[in-house]
């Protein structure tokens, strides 16, 4: 019986080992050595990659079907369009899901020092595309890039990279600066301990590039802020896509974009993250606290012969805390591709994601040059001070375009043309309830249409199809709108959905008349109303006249600010166009 009691006791005791035994491994997680160290070694044994200071970016594979089944489910491709899309969309090859290109390696010759990356690119056929994260097939380039490694890791780190002469077997696959694409970007910080620092740069200031963001120096931006690593991201102009990128450099805290994390997918590995395009209103978020205001502007920007203010935000800490998805799009084209009399300005606000929005902002404004670039349509809009066709034709064809089965998008833009006189017309079309307001002479006029299902004249409209409401019914198939572009799949369900747009009438603006447009999403005019909207930019008008900064910035920003102060609960877009400034923009950049 004393042997039983025995042989219990030690085996409750060999059970209670092993449960500590598991608990301490569930705690510690040492597997995740193993399967790095796994990892590590396999993917070595694939690739050839350069190594500087940990970071591992490989560049020759052998498995050639390991390089085309890769792919990058973190890229992002907002197109808020400057000035600049109107190049991008002649020079660069169809859009494929993933970042193609990557290039940190300048044109001029940098130092590398202990802790920089080098990364190689290469330029492929034009029919093979490149995702991130994709090594490339050994056939193409595998001679060059071996003796570029021999060159690239001088046992002296202060010895220059040179790229001519002896090295013209490598210059050949270095990208080149186009020449004219030049771009300005502008950094704020708007929020945290360092509130107020600003930086600018040149896409054709080399030497300044790349800008990097941190909490110790040599960093470009000084942030002083314990949450911030001391090397926490880098952005760096990218010349293939005329786009400028930002990477996680692997911080501790994590980079946020418009509340999107863009680290490394491997959380706990400090490794760098993919680089993610940047574009005009997007907001850099730091650690927690610290968020950065990004502002793009092209040189095309200085030939707008009008003020052009253009901001966002995805009021990401509403709602008690939750952070908020960013689903708007703004973007604008001066002048659009080959008609320089001609510009467009937009706002796109997707639901059920962001994907309809960014197809919107990219179709609608192409669509409408399209259009433009017929002669004898461009000259009746141009006798008949009338583009409704135009304007009614692009929105078709955009709506033809769009393969957005679950994801919908308002839509509104506005057509700005220049008369022989340098005066301008102005006309708006949109569905949805983003808004547009002019005031020309002190007159209010209202561009848009609000399409909600309980607005009177969509009511009305529903109505006439034979398909009325009920009473108190204010949604269709779950959706509040019953304009949009995309949802394809309730359009199939329910007829009384529809993609035909508002169309204003055509505006007519001389020099003296004062005039300003106002277009935003909903976000704004949910807490801010029309005439405190004209009160607030009459203020900063009055109060900011003689001031030698971009005036529409500075009243968009107002206007955002006062809608942030009220506590919006949607995202937020704002685009301010002020006729009254005939001052053209100007990119000031820091020396």
């Amino acid at each position: 019986m004393a042997m039983l009691k025995s042989i219990v006791v030690f085996t409750l005791l060999l059970l209670m080992l092993l449960l500590i035994i598991i608990l301490i491994l569930f705690a510690f997680k040492p597997w995740r050595f193993f399967s790095f160290s796994f990892s590590f070694f396999s993917f070595f044994s694939r690739s050839r990659s350069i190594k500087v200071d940990d970071f591992e970016r490989p560049l020759v594979s052998d498995d050639v079907d390991l390089a085309r089944d890769q792919s990058n489910d973190l890229t992002r491709n907002y197109d808020l369009e400057e000035a600049c899309h109107q190049n991008e969309a002649l020079l660069r090859p169809p859009r494929t899901q993933g970042l193609v290109h990557k290039q940190r390696l300048p044109c001029a010759s940098p130092h590398l020092a202990q802790g920089d990356s080098l990364v190689l690119d290469v330029i492929s056929d034009p029919s093979e595309d490149i995702l991130v994260g994709q090594t490339l097939k050994r056939p193409l380039v595998t001679e060059h890039l071996v003796e570029a490694l021999k060159h690239g890791r001088p046992e002296n780190k202060s010895q220059n990279l040179k790229f001519g002469g002896e090295n013209d077997s490598l210059q050949e696959f270095v990208p080149k600066t186009i020449s004219g694409q030049r771009s300005c970007l502008s950094l704020e910080v708007v929020s945290g301990p360092s509130r107020g620092i600003r930086c600018s740069v040149q896409s054709i200031n080399i030497s300044r590039l790349p800008l990097t963001l941190g909490r110790v120096s040599p960093s470009d931006i000084l942030l002083n802020d314990s949450e911030v690593s001391g090397k926490h991201a880098m952005i760096n102009w990218n010349s293939n896509k005329l786009k400028w990128e930002l990477v996680d450099m692997g911080s501790l805290n994590g980079t946020l974009l418009n509340s999107r994390s863009i680290n490394h997918p491997d959380s706990g590995s400090r490794h760098w993250g993919y680089p993610m395009e940047l574009a005009s209103g997007d907001t850099i978020t730091l650690g927690t606290t610290s968020n950065i205001y990004v502002h793009i502007s092209s040189q095309n920007e200085c030939l707008v012969p009008f003020g052009v203010g253009m901001t966002s935000d995805p009021m990401s800490l509403r709602r008690g805390g939750k952070k908020l998805p960013m689903e708007d799009v703004c973007y604008y084209q001066w002048p659009l591709p080959g008609i320089d009399q001609f510009g467009v300005f937009g706002i796109c606000d997707g639901h059920g994601g962001v994907e309809a929005a960014k197809s919107a902002s990219k179709i609608l404004p192409e669509m409408v040059a399209t259009i433009l670039s017929d002669s004898v349509k461009r000259e009746r809009v141009l006798s008949q001070c009338d583009a409704s066709d135009v304007l009614r034709d692009a929105f078709s064809r955009t709506e033809a375009c769009m393969n957005n089965y679950y994801e919908g998008c308002t839509a509104t833009v506005l057509l700005v043309w220049a008369d022989n006189d340098e005066n301008f017309f102005v006309q708006c079309a949109n569905v949805g309830d983003s808004a547009c307001l002019m005031n020309v002479g002190g007159k209010q006029i209202k561009m848009t249409e609000d399409h909600k299902v309980s607005s009177y004249s969509e009511r009305l409209r529903i109505k006439g199809i034979g398909e009325p409401l009920k009473d108190g019914e204010t949604r269709l198939c779950g959706l509040n709108l019953a304009r949009m572009l995309g949802d394809k799949f309730v359009k199939q369900q329910d007829s009384r959905f529809s993609s035909e747009p508002h169309i204003s009438e055509a505006v007519h603006i001389n020099q003296t008349s004062g005039a300003f447009a106002l277009l935003a999403s909903d976000g704004l005019w949910d807490v801010v109303s029309i005439k405190k909207a004209i009160q607030l930019v009459a203020q900063t008008r009055e109060r900011h006249w003689t001031d030698n900064e971009n005036l529409a910035e500075k009243i968009a920003n107002v206007l955002l600010n006062e809608a942030r102060t009220l506590r919006t609960k949607d995202n937020t877009s704002v685009i301010f166009l002020d006729f009254d400034s005939r001052s053209r923009i100007s990119c000031n950049v820091d020396p």
